[in-house]
């Protein structure tokens, strides 16, 4: 009864975010960025054609109707049409979220795994010699451009070798993991580095902790500790740092679907941003701002899951 009650007051307090949201969202694009028109209809455009182009995409009514479109948008998801495309922004969304998903979730899921596992390797292993090795090999791996493991994978990888598709982009199960699998590589080594410093700094904080000092008292073996005992106590900071990325799995990978031509939201941004979609821009950064909220609220449930000391109030 108590975590309905949270949920619910959370979820209230979602309400006047988003009025704030859309209150800034609002005034970047309706307030600050000026008049659209000459970008969209280029310096030669005529005044009637300009005044057309305006009464066209409404920004010829008052600024408060404006500010109405934008927070009724946020409510009902309903953001109009691109002004590039003339298509209808939430169907555009819908179709270019599937592709994206299926690149990044598979590849968010693997180096989260993998970095865990890894860290808790390190963990044992620390001050040894694989220990050195692996903060070496991370930091290495967060030194090189993304750009560069994007070109290289493809001339190696793809072009060389011919194991995956250099670009494009099929649907279905298991059409689209030829084009999905070399990208989802790139990702999980970009991934790596960063999730596995920062995983390895949370287990060690917990291993000096008095509570491991009482464990290896009573005769428990460092694996038993590390796996019962310390893997449980640093799952809040690591529930944290992995619950809030997931909003921006939904956006899609700007870089990977631009350089493997993979039609996902990503992709779909750097489009806007091209072509001043403002649109389009709009509806991703009223989107994001409500997964990112809802996700904050996800993990604070979590944090009461795994640790019952936590009070949700």
């Amino acid at each position: 009864m108590q975590l309905i009650q949270y949920i619910l007051r959370r979820l209230l307090y979602l309400i006047p975010v988003i009025f704030g949201v859309s209150f800034v969202i609002f005034i970047l694009f309706n307030v600050v960025a000026g008049d659209p028109t000459p970008l969209l209809l280029g310096k030669n455009a005529t005044a009637s054609q300009v005044e057309e182009l305006r009464h066209q995409l409404g920004l010829d009514r008052s600024l408060a109707a404006q500010y109405f479109d934008i927070v009724k948008s946020a409510f009902t998801f309903d953001f109009g049409r691109s002004w590039a495309t003339k298509q209808l922004i939430s169907e555009v969304i819908v179709n270019r979220a599937y592709p994206s998903l299926t690149l990044t979730v598979p590849a968010f899921v693997i180096s989260t795994i993998l970095s865990i596992l890894i860290s808790l390797v390190v963990a044992y292993y620390r001050g040894k010699g694989l220990d050195t090795f692996i903060r070496v090999l991370c930091i290495s791996l967060m030194s090189v451009s993304s750009l560069v493991y994007i070109l290289f994978f493809q001339w190696f990888f793809a072009f060389k070798l011919g194991w995956f598709e250099i670009s494009g982009y099929e649907e279905g199960f298991p059409n689209f993991l030829a084009y999905t699998m070399l990208p989802g590589i790139i990702w999980i080594i970009l991934s790596l580095g960063p999730d596995i410093r920062f995983f390895r700094t949370v287990i060690l904080d917990e291993i000096y902790q008095d509570y491991v000092r009482t464990a290896r008292a009573k005769g428990l073996s460092e694996i038993t500790i590390l796996l019962k005992h310390v893997l449980r106590n640093a799952l809040i900071p690591v529930i944290t740092y992995v619950v809030i990325q997931i909003p921006f799995l939904i956006l899609g990978a700007l870089l990977l679907e631009s350089f493997f031509d993979i039609p996902g939201l990503g992709g779909t941004i750097l489009q806007a941003i091209n072509s001043s979609d403002f649109p389009v821009i709009k509806a991703f950064a009223i989107l994001s701002s409500i997964a990112y909220i809802i996700f904050n609220l996800i993990t604070d449930i979590l944090y009461a899951v795994v640790d019952p000391r936590v009070k949700l109030n």
